[in-house]
This record gives structure tokens, C-alpha cells and sequence, in this order.
């Protein structure tokens, strides 16, 4: 048998009854990260990160919650877990699973470009790597950084110049404060929606550095907000809340904004391409520095990347798993913290 399987629950080590990213409540559960497709309520022991515990926390309340520091190496029945930077988010890892001389490593959502706010991706060398394909096509290919970044100060700065409120939309854990690491404070006031600040709090508690940002109530008023910028989640877009900005322009920054269409869907009059996800160049590299012959494609263009994989010459299989990628990651569905941040929102 491998040493890992994939069943109903999620991704299985027999040998140690452990699962990585469950999607249905097991004993005891090996997180990669805190987004709410990989990291789920109801399991009875969670095993993560150091620097991702305190969101986990955050979004799932009181659970029994171990954890371990990069690199260091946790035996159960023989098996040896550890986990590895994955450059996703904060707190993200690849977890690498050996027993006598085999050795998997399950990525979760990982991306090779350093952002300078995570801890950067770390290639780890296995047989056997499970990849997401989230942007598994040849047509996502990302901009470096630094030019992303100075065509959304760009706009900001033109959204100013109009006396007009920017607006732009990043999921509340990992996106938002990737887009508040990269803004040109020079520029004005950087004001964010009320899930984002709660998750800003949360990472500010554990040293994470982060600009001055203000939170989004009833109590600001209104005129304040014309020439600065409004940092929201995807789901307060097209909702009561976002009329309190008057006359304003709405941007998304998402992988998505590739493709033709996928701005006017977000309701945006900007599109800039912005992912915590590999590009197509990079899931290639990066299984290339893993070293493995045996991929296994989780979420994303599944069947169209493995087929690719297989022509390159790996043994590669598309596996149904409950991950979603981006498309979880928006939280237009999103958790249940979020659903009542933006019910209190629409309030305020």
C-alpha cells in the first residue's frame, strides 16, 4: 500500500491515522494552512504551523491545536511529518511524509514568487508530489510583483487625482495584506473592510508587520474616504455596504482577471492579476526542482494538466479532492466568520 491514499475524508497515512487537509471531520488532522477549503471544523486534534496557529484559531474557535516550526520533524508510528515553507500565505506549508526511504510531499496551495511577506516557497525533493492546478493553463502567466504593484499605485493615484474613492477586493486572509504590503502609503489612508482588519489583528498579535490601516464602520465619515483606498472582500461588492463610498472606482486583484470577462463578472472597472497561486511556468518548475516521477493533480484544471504531465513523461493522475483553490479563497461563500462580518457590514 502507498503511503498515502485518497479517500472520502481527504488525503490518508495509514500507518500514522493521520489525514492531511480533511474535508470531513477525522481524529487527528495535518493543516497546511488556514483557508477555509484546507482547513475545516470539526476534527479532534489539528496539527500546523506555528506562524499559521493563531488564524486557524481565529476561524475555527477552540480546537485542540499542536504545533511545530518549519523543518522540524514530528514521528508518528514510524512516520515522519514535517513541514515545509509553501510561499501561499502566512503560515503556509508543504508537508513531506517519509517511511523507510519513501517519501511524499503534499503542497497544498503553494506559489514560488517571494512577496516578501510570507516565508518563501521551498522546494523539498520527493518521489511522489501532490500539486494543486489551480492556474494548470498556459495562458496564466504573472507579471512580476513589483511592476503589479506600481500599476496599482498608478491607478490609486489617478482615482485620487479625480477625487474619487478606490476600491479593491482581495480575499480577507493572504490577498488583503499581500495588496496592503504593496500600496504606496504616500498616496492616502488605506481603510479596510471588517473581516479583513479582524484577520489583519489576528496577524498583527503574532509580530506580523503591516501598514496603518483603519477599519470600515458607520462612525467614519464619508467625506473621509474620497482619495484614499478601501482594501474589501470580493462578497461587499455590489452590496449596501459599498454605497457609503460614493462615487468610486472598483478594482479585483485576482488570477481570474486573466481571463476576458472575469472583471465585469466581479462587478470591477480594473482587473489586475494578482494570485498566491502558481503560474503555469511555476507549477512546472516546481515539480521539476521536487525531483519526483509521480505527480497527483488536485484542484484546477485537472485533467488538461495532468495530460500535459504525462506527455512530459511523468506518471501523472487527476484526483477529485474537495479543494477549491481561488475560487474558495474569494469568500464570496467563504467561512462563517465571513458570512457575518459582511452581514454586519451591510449594517454599518
Amino acid at each position: 500500500m502507498p503511503l498515502l491514499t485518497f479517500n472520502d475524508r481527504g488525503i490518508y497515512c495509514a500507518r500514522a491515522d493521520v489525514y492531511i487537509d480533511p474535508w470531513k471531520p477525522v481524529p487527528r488532522a495535518l493543516i497546511t494552512h488556514g483557508h477555509a477549503d484546507h482547513s475545516r471544523w470539526g476534527n479532534d486534534h489539528y496539527l500546523s504551523t506555528r506562524l499559521a496557529a493563531p488564524v486557524i484559531k481565529y476561524r475555527l474557535g477552540d480546537i485542540d491545536l499542536e504545533t511545530v516550526e518549519y523543518g522540524e520533524v514530528k514521528t508518528i508510528n514510524g512516520v515522519k511529518f514535517s513541514f515545509h515553507p509553501a510561499g501561499h500565505i502566512i503560515g503556509s506549508a508543504q508537508i513531506r511524509v517519509e517511511y523507510k526511504g519513501e517519501i511524499w510531499v503534499a503542497s497544498g496551495d503553494y506559489k514560488l514568487e517571494d512577496d516578501g511577506l510570507c516565508q518563501p516557497y521551498e522546494p523539498v525533493q520527493c518521489q511522489h508530489f501532490i500539486t494543486e492546478s489551480t492556474f494548470g493553463l498556459p495562458v496564466y502567466r504573472w507579471i512580476p510583483q513589483e511592476e503589479l504593484f506600481a500599476d496599482i499605485n498608478d491607478w490609486w493615484r489617478a482615482t485620487a487625482a479625480e477625487g474619487r474613492t478606490a476600491i479593491i477586493t482581495g480575499y480577507a486572509l493572504g490577498k488583503a495584506q499581500r495588496i496592503l504590503d504593496g500600496l504606496d502609503t504616500s498616496i492616502g489612508k488605506i481603510y479596510t473592510h471588517g473581516a479583513i482588519e479582524n484577520t489583519n489583528e489576528v496577524l498583527r498579535a503574532q509580530g506580523i508587520k503591516l501598514p496603518d490601516t483603519t477599519r470600515v464602520t458607520r462612525e467614519v465619515n464619508k467625506k473621509e474616504y474620497p482619495g484614499n483606498i478601501v482594501v474589501a472582500t470580493p462578497g461587499a461588492i455590489g452590496q449596501p455596504w459599498v454605497k457609503k463610498f460614493g462615487n468610486a472606482s472598483v478594482a479585483a486583484a485576482s488570477g481570474w482577471m486573466t481571463l476576458r470577462g472575469a472583471r465585469r463578472r466581479r462587478g470591477a472597472d480594473r482587473g489586475f492579476v494578482l494570485s498566491d497561486h502558481c503560474d503555469w511556468p511555476s507549477l512546472l518548475e516546481a515539480i521539476d526542482l521536487t525531483g519526483a516521477d509521480n505527480i497527483y493533480v488536485t484542484h484546477g484544471y485537472t485533467a488538461i494538466f495532468s495530460k500535459y504531465l504525462r506527455e512530459q513523461g511523468y506518471n501523472a493522475v487527476e484526483l477529485e479532492t474537495d479543494y477549491e483553490g481561488e475560487l474558495a479563497e474569494i469568500e464570496t461563500k467563504g467561512s462563517e466568520e465571513t458570512s457575518k462580518e459582511n452581514a454586519l457590514a451591510d449594517e454599518e
